[in-house]
C-alpha cells in the first residue's frame, strides 16, 4: 500500500524538485496528481521515468487523497490548501502563511518530528523558510548539548530563492555586461544583481529588519526553543543555487571546537568538511543536488566566554524547499497515516 499524493505548483523549480526527490527517495506512491494554474494546464513534468501532465489547481477534487504538496504562493496556497485539508488530504505547505499560525506545526524533521502529531488541529503543516531549514539543523544537535543563548547569523542566498525570473535576470544580467547594447535593468531586484550583493530580501519591516531577517528570528525559535536570541542580515549574491551563511553562536555551557565538529558529524542530515587547508570547506557550488546540510569553518570565538563560528551550506531547492517537504511527508508516513 502507497500513498496518493499532489504536487501543487508542479511546474516551477520547487514543484519540479518535490517529484524528483519523491522518485529518488522512493517515495511509497500508489497514485500521483500534478496541478498548476490554469495557464500551465497541459504542461509536461517529468517524475522518475515518466511525463505526467498538469491539472487545473482550480477544479481539482482532493478527495479520497492522502497528501498534498504544495508549491506556490501564499494568495493560492490560502484558497486552496482548506480546501485540500477540509477534503481530508493532509497540506504540506511550503509558503510562507501558516508557518506562524500556533495550530499549525513548523517543522523540520532532524530538529523537531514530535511536532507532526499536532498536524490533525488544521491537517496542514508548515515548510520553514530556506534560510532558516538549513541553519536549525545545524543549531538543534548543539542546543542540545549546550544550550544556545544567540545567534548572529549572516546569509549569502542565491538567486533561485526569488524563482526562475532571478536567475534569468543574474543570467542575462552577467552576460549583458560583456555584450555592448545588451545590458539588462534589474526587473525583480531592486539593484544589479550580476557581480554584486544586496543587503535587501523581502520586503523593510518598520524595526529595520526585512521580512526575510524576520522569518529566520520567529521561525527558529517556533522550531527549537523560544528563549533563543537570534539576529540575522540576509543578503542576495550571484550565485544560482545554494545558501551559504556564517553563524556565530553563544552557548550557556562552554563548547569546545572540537567535540562541536563531532557532535555535527554525528547529527542527521549534516555532512562535516572541514580541513584547515585551500579548499577544506564547502561552497554553494558544491551543494547543487545534494540531500546534505554542510557545516565548514568550525572554530572558538574567543570574543565571548562561550562562543563558536561555523560555515552552513546547503541546496535551497531541496533542503531549503523541496527535500524537506518531502522529509515530512516521509515522517507523516511513519508516524501518523502508516501505509507505506
Amino acid at each position: 500500500m502507497g500513498y496518493k499524493v499532489v504536487v501543487v505548483g508542479a511546474t516551477g523549480n520547487v514543484g519540479r524538485e518535490m517529484l524528483n526527490i519523491l522518485a529518488e527517495r522512493e517515495f511509497p506512491v500508489d497514485e500521483i496528481a500534478v496541478l498548476a494554474s490554469r495557464k500551465s494546464l497541459g504542461t509536461e513534468v517529468s517524475y522518475g521515468d515518466t511525463t505526467l501532465k498538469t491539472q487545473d489547481l482550480a477544479t481539482f477534487d482532493f478527495a479520497g487523497w492522502d497528501m498534498a504538496l504544495f508549491a506556490v504562493g501564499s494568495e493560492a496556497t490560502k484558497e486552496y490548501a482548506p480546501k485540500a485539508a477540509k477534503a481530508g488530504c493532509v497540506v504540506i505547505d511550503n509558503s510562507s502563511l501558516y508557518r506562524y499560525d500556533p495550530d499549525v506545526p513548523l517543522i523540520v524533521p532532524e530538529v523537531n518530528p514530535d511536532a507532526i502529531e499536532g498536524y490533525s488541529k488544521k491537517n496542514i503543516i508548515a515548510n520553514p523558510n530556506c534560510s532558516t531549514a538549513q541553519m536549525v539543523v545545524a543549531l538543534k544537535p548543539l542546543h542540545d548539548r549546550a544550550k544556545i543563548k544567540r545567534v548572529v547569523v549572516s546569509t549569502y542566498q542565491s538567486v533561485s530563492g526569488s524563482g526562475k525570473a532571478a536567475i534569468d535576470e543574474l543570467w542575462n544580467q552577467t552576460k549583458g555586461m560583456y555584450v555592448p547594447g545588451q545590458e539588462v535593468a534589474p526587473s525583480v531586484y531592486p539593484k544589479q544583481i550580476a557581480f554584486n550583493v544586496i543587503p535587501h530580501i523581502d520586503v523593510f519591516m518598520d524595526s529595520g529588519d526585512t521580512k526575510e531577517e524576520w522569518k529566520m528570528i520567529t521561525e527558529t525559535k517556533k522550531i527549537i526553543d523560544p528563549s533563543i536570541k537570534v539576529t540575522a542580515t540576509c543578503v542576495r549574491v550571484p550565485v544560482f543555487v545554494g545558501h551559504s551563511e556564517s553563524i556565530n553562536i553563544e552557548t550557556e555551557e562552554f563548547l569546545d571546537e572540537d567535540e562541536a565538529r563531532d557532535i555535527l558529524r554525528e547529527a542527521p542530515g549534516i555532512l562535516v568538511v572541514d580541513k584547515r587547508e585551500d579548499g577544506g570547506y564547502v561552497t554553494p557550488v558544491e551543494s547543487v543536488g545534494d540531500f546534505a546540510t554542510f557545516i565548514s569553518r568550525i572554530r572558538q570565538d574567543v570574543t565571548v566566554e562561550n562562543g563558536l563560528n561555523f560555515w552552513c551550506v546547503s541546496d535551497n531547492l531541496r533542503k531549503g524547499a523541496a527535500l524537506n517537504a518531502v522529509q515530512i511527508a516521509e515522517l507523516l508516513g511513519r508516524r501518523v497515516l502508516k501505509k507505506g
